[in-house]
């Protein structure tokens, strides 16, 4: 079979920039970032969320960097609303959604949700977002001091809204974006605390992959115990999944080239060659698993699919992953699965029709909604048309507001 060939460097910024335009629409009248749905239309019968609004920030701070027209104004809309709606002024720290009228919806204060928040505000900085520095400042001193356990090293996943009690469960989910949020705020602060921290947290990787073969188990008890069988009876759940989820094995494998860049001669033995066993377990389990292209959303233990809808926060991770090998290792296997996967992507995600990407497809690749309905996340789509572009550190906010440093990579890994 013939390798597809890899987009350009002109595809990739055309398509950045479209999935930019897309999201034109999606500062919520009560402010923060709202819910789109398959056209790009505010769907303002869903809450605020801050994960979906600390995303907007990130992505459109990116644009900015870009110098996408409109995108400082987004960015810059959303970081308000991140300052005001979703900000907690009683009790500090962010809520993870409110209603239209400003009410807060539920009252868990999640390590996930403010693990975005410090992304976003280190994507503000580097963006030169007006009272970022202030925002980041806050954001940080929060994460410290309720998310971050130092004896442990590790994170703690939630809270009550008054900080009175953390919940028992622990996950990878958060600890994954916790990580790279610390490398952002490292790199746009300058204080290498984060970066240590960071690494702490890359440990807990490098003992789960090699003892379960690739396949990283995602949530845990109070005490880091493994829970293999959580959510069995939910097994689609878009957050806390059942089983081994493919698309975090490779996020995971990136992430950590990111770190192993970042540190350098200070790096933890083992990145790549943990990198690489992620990588490989995912696509074995996951690619062309029951018989069509595309990758299953999660396994089991034993890698027999789950849930196999094709979610496309998976492929955009795959692409990602595979430029980040190739450009670490000059292997080109890595190069061949990249141009495979986005000619997959460009196949059945992409929506030229009505804007952004699907983002779930069904085991034979037609656009369905039974996890993910609309299209409200542009984050893993526009980071695939930028990391392969660019260097493994910084960070990639970091990295674009350096004059020097914009996308000059070839459309395939270098």
């Amino acid at each position: 079979m013939t390798t597809p060939a890899p987009p350009t460097d002109d595809w990739l910024d055309g398509e950045c920039r479209r999935l930019l335009t897309f999201g034109r629409r999606i500062i919520h009248p009560a402010g923060g970032a709202a819910w789109l749905d398959d056209d790009g239309t505010p769907d303002l019968a869903r809450p605020v969320h801050t994960w979906i609004t600390c995303r907007t920030v990130h992505v459109f701070g990116i644009g900015a960097l870009l110098g996408h027209e409109g995108a400082a104004s987004i960015a810059t809309a959303a970081l308000h609303g991140l300052r005001t709606t979703l900000h907690d002024d009683e009790d500090g720290g962010w809520f993870t959604a409110v209603a239209g009228d400003g009410a807060p919806v539920g009252t868990v204060k999640s390590c996930y949700d403010h693990a975005f928040v410090m992304l976003a505000g280190s994507t503000a900085v580097a963006a030169g977002l007006p009272g970022a520095d202030a925002f980041l400042s806050d954001a940080t001193d929060v994460f410290a001091h309720r998310f971050w356990d130092e004896e442990r090293g590790r994170v703690v996943d939630e809270w009550d809204r008054a900080w009175t009690a953390p919940a028992p469960y622990r996950g990878l989910n958060s600890t994954m974006h916790s990580l790279e949020a610390m490398l952002a705020v490292g790199d746009v602060t300058g204080d290498v605390v984060w970066h240590a921290r960071a690494a702490r947290l890359a440990g807990l990787v490098l003992e789960l992959a090699p003892s379960y073969d690739g396949r990283l188990p995602e949530h845990f008890g109070p005490d880091w115990s493994v829970d293999l069988e959580l959510n069995r009876d939910r097994p689609d759940d878009p957050f806390k999944p059942y089983g081994a989820t493919v698309g975090h094995g490779l996020e995971w494998s990136r992430l950590l080239l990111h770190l192993e860049a970042t540190l350098g001669e200070a790096a933890p033995a083992g990145l790549l060659d943990t990198s690489r066993l992620l990588f490989e377990r995912a696509v074995a389990d996951g690619w062309h698993a029951d018989g069509a292209p595309g990758f299953v959303y999660t396994t089991d233990w034993e890698g027999r699919p789950v849930v196999r809808q094709r979610m496309h926060w998976v492929v955009a991770e795959a692409i990602a992953a595979a430029a980040a090998l190739h450009r670490r290792t000059g292997e080109e296997a890595y190069a061949e699965q990249y141009a495979e996967w986005w000619a997959y992507a460009r196949d059945h995600l992409v929506d030229r029709e009505r804007g952004s990407w699907h983002h779930e497809l069904d085991a034979a690749n037609r656009p369905q909604a039974s996890v993910w309905a609309g299209k409200p996340d542009l984050y893993h789509a526009v980071q695939a048309t930028l990391l392969p572009r660019l260097p493994l550190a910084p960070s990639l906010a970091s990295c674009l507001a350096r004059p020097a440093a914009m996308p000059d990579g070839p459309g395939a890994p270098a």
